[in-house]
């Protein structure tokens, strides 16, 4: 027996042993694979898991360092700056691993995280209901080896995640046709006017509202009431789904081991879409991404949040957003660059007071806003200019992020003063304001009752400064005055930069 009992142990021993070593193998997340953009001028951040204890070395370019992962297996390095260039090999070897890890055709350049939802999804070869502008020769020409793209695929979680799925590839027509259209024209951009490589990361999901980006612990800070009190609504609305799928789910396997008909999907989790609770994109798709230096963000979003069970929150839940993920990333106020979005035929929902909620937000430090309102289509979600977009967000960057002198700004609304029955309007960057030859339109007046009519509007040049005078004869003591606010603009103002007025009001929220 003793004999047999020292067998039992060997071969658990040996068992253990085995686990162990498949355990010992070093892994790296997926923002580190072959054709991976690492960001210059900061401190390089790599990090994966290994045995417990297992003394991990990563060499790259001409360093080398030594770290140790802690009792999770997890371990991490931080590597000193690096200037743009490469290609590069990244080794890293594992104490306790046959084989190192190695990384292949690694440039060194500036990354972009692109995120929000459908508009910033919508890839080159389009949407299957709606196209991208000249959208084949654009697929056609997509070939950058110096821009990389990281795609990563849609996913939900509870909790967050250590990794995404998804592998950095080279910029190809057969990589580029499934990416984001804004964020190639924007990276595509930025690596001709700065001769940089560029790393792009798509990580976005159509249909979307803002709360399922931003963490929990962000949604339930105190001074952010109303989010957490809607949030905590659709996590009872959630844990009911949950439960409900998790029974059908067990149902439908017992009736497939029995090979009997599938039953169909109750309308609770036909009706729920689970990807607009908080917090659950956040913890698939953006806190595996926190651990990887970016440059910026570029985000489109905000239609989906246009309805009324949105609409009071926006204006909180956005800045919450942004300030949410600086911290979680720990860089600081990175640049943060969004798009206001533009018209669209939904009656019901207000797209002017999210377009207005976005506006605001430009009072958050290191941000910066494309207007859209010209780009819009009355019948279609999906403007298929997508070119342009991506050339107002690089125009900020050129501008805000890499220092160039050039125009970048559409015109912003600055004050309001009344003259008598009129308002004067001023704008910052309004210069040479302009309505192309139509007349200036677009405009409405309300007195201190706060209800907006229609007004007639006139461009007025004041020691070199465009202002707009602004007045109805419906409103005789005008108090405040918006512009854009209909949920199809068709009126337009341009600076001499040829960028478009966006949505504003002077009022105060209410």
């Amino acid at each position: 027996m003793r004999n047999r009992k020292t067998g039992i142990g060997v071969l658990a021993l040996a068992l253990m042993t085995a686990a162990r070593l498949s355990q010992a193998e070093v892994r790296l997340p997926s923002v580190f694979s072959d054709h991976a953009v690492l960001q210059r001028g900061q401190p390089v951040h790599i990090w994966g898991w290994a045995a417990p204890g297992e003394t991990v070395t990563v060499h790259f370019h001409n360093q080398a360092l030594k770290g140790a992962a802690d009792a999770n297996g997890k371990w991490q390095v931080w590597l000193m700056p690096e200037a743009a260039g490469g290609p590069y090999t990244v080794s890293i070897e594992g104490s306790q691993t046959a084989t190192p890890v190695e990384l292949h055709d690694i440039l060194v350049g500036d990354v972009w995280l692109a995120s929000g939802q459908s508009n910033m999804e919508f890839p080159l070869r389009g949407f299957p209901n709606g196209p991208l502008k000249n959208g084949a020769e654009e697929i056609a020409a997509a070939n950058h080896p110096h821009i990389r793209l990281l795609l990563v695929q849609r996913a939900t979680s509870d909790s967050p995640l250590s990794d995404v799925k998804g592998e950095w590839t080279e910029c190809t027509p057969e990589t580029a046709a499934d990416f984001s259209a804004v964020a190639y024209f924007f990276g595509r951009e930025i690596s001709e006017r700065e001769k940089v490589p560029v790393g792009l990361i798509d990580s976005t999901w159509g249909g979307t509202t803002a709360e399922p980006w931003v963490s929990l612990g962000a949604l339930g800070r105190d001074d952010y009431s109303i989010a957490l009190r809607d949030g905590a609504e659709l996590m009872q609305q959630k844990g009911l789904i949950d439960a409900t799928r998790a029974n059908f789910t067990a149902q439908n396997t017992a009736l497939q081991a029995e090979g009997k008909t599938a039953l169909k999907p109750p309308d609770i989790l036909t009706q729920y879409w689970f990807p607009r609770f908080p917090s659950v994109l956040f913890n698939a798709m953006i806190a595996p991404l926190t651990g990887c230096t970016i440059k910026g963000v570029i985000w489109y979003q905000g239609e989906s949040d246009s309805g009324p069970e949105w609409k009071q929150n926006y204006a909180r839940v956005f800045p919450l957003l942004i300030d949410d993920w600086r911290r979680q990333w720990r860089e600081g106020n990175f640049p943060f660059l969004f798009v206001q979005i533009s018209s669209f035929n939904s009656p019901k929902e207000e797209w002017g007071r999210v377009r207005d909620a976005q506006r605001q937000t430009l009072a958050v430090r290191n941000t910066g806003m494309a207007v859209t309102l010209d780009l819009g289509q009355a019948d279609n979600v999906h403007p298929p200019d997508k070119q342009t977009v991506g050339d107002r967000l690089a125009r900020i960057a050129l501008a805000t992020v890499y220092g160039e002198k050039i125009a970048y700004a559409s015109p912003e609304f600055r004050e309001a003063t009344v003259e008598g029955d009129a308002i004067r309007v001023w704008f910052s960057h309004g210069r040479g304001l302009n309505t192309r030859g139509k007349p200036a339109g677009g405009f409405e007046v309300a007195g201190e009752d706060g209800v907006f009519v229609p007004a007639t509007a006139r461009i007025e040049e004041i020691d070199g400064e465009s202002t707009v005078v602004v007045s109805s004869a419906n409103v005789p003591v005008p108090s405040y005055v918006r512009y854009g606010w209909a949920n199809v603009v068709t009126d337009y103002l341009y600076n001499d930069a040829g960028l478009p007025l966006g949505t504003f009001t002077s009022e105060e929220s209410r």
